[in-house]
C-alpha cells in the first residue's frame, strides 16, 4: 500500500471556536498520538483527508509545518451527524516494519450452489495484524458452490503474506442458510377459503 502525503499545521488554540474556524478554513482538527510521545494537535487539509479516508486503513504521511513528518494511520474519524463531513480525526503514529492491529473488510466472490439458499454475513470486517506499510484493504473469500449449512470461519480466510488473524480462528464469518418455509402464510390463505 502506498502512502498518501498530506499537509498539516500544528494547532496552538483549542476548543469549539478554534475547531469551527479550522473547518471554515477547509482544515480538519486532529490529534496524533502513539509510541509514548506527547499528543500533537494538528489541523489537516480537509479535501485531501476526505479523499484519503476513502481507502480503509490508509497510510498517511503528514507533513506538519514546523513539526516534521509523521507516518500515521487513522484510528478514529468523527463525522457531522447531518452533513457527514469530517469533524475530527485521531491518528496513530506507526513506523515501517511495525505491526498494527486493524479491521479489514471481508469481500465475497462467486455464487452459492443452485437453490434458494441465502448467504448470512456475520462479520463484515475481520481483525488482523499486519505490517503498517502493508495493510490489506480487504480479504476475499470464495462462496462458490456452498450449500445450506456451510459456514466459513476466520481460520478459513486466505490472508495476504505477513498478515495474521487477531481473532479466534473458530469465529464464524459467513454462513449459508436455507430459505424459511412459508407454510404459515399458506395455511392462513386456506383457512380464508374455508370460511
Amino acid at each position: 500500500m502506498s502512502e498518501v502525503k498530506l499537509s498539516a499545521e500544528l494547532r496552538t488554540t483549542f476548543g469549539k471556536g478554534s475547531a469551527r474556524q479550522a473547518r471554515r478554513d477547509a482544515m480538519v482538527p486532529g490529534v496524533i498520538y502513539g509510541h509514548g510521545n506527547d499528543p500533537k494537535h494538528v489541523n489537516v487539509e480537509g479535501h485531501g483527508l476526505a479523499l484519503a479516508l476513502r481507502t480503509p486503513n490508509v497510510l498517511i504521511s503528514l507533513d506538519i509545518a514546523g513539526g516534521g513528518t509523521e507516518l500515521v494511520i487513522p484510528k478514529a474519524v468523527q463525522k457531522h451527524p447531518l452533513k457527514r463531513s469530517i469533524s475530527h480525526v485521531d491518528f496513530l503514529i506507526v513506523q515501517k516494519g511495525e505491526k498494527v492491529t486493524v479491521e479489514v473488510a471481508v469481500v465475497t466472490e462467486g455464487d452459492l450452489a443452485p437453490g434458494n439458499n441465502m448467504l448470512e454475513t456475520l462479520l463484515n470486517t475481520i481483525t488482523v495484524e499486519a505490517e503498517a506499510t502493508h495493510i490489506p484493504t480487504e480479504v476475499t473469500v470464495s462462496i462458490a458452490g456452498l450449500e445450506a449449512g456451510a459456514s466459513i470461519h476466520a481460520k478459513d480466510l486466505v490472508l495476504p503474506a505477513g498478515t495474521t488473524l487477531a481473532v479466534d480462528g473458530e469465529t464464524a464469518v459467513l454462513q449459508v442458510v436455507a430459505p424459511q418455509a412459508e407454510e404459515p402464510a399458506a395455511e392462513t390463505a386456506a383457512e380464508g377459503e374455508e370460511a
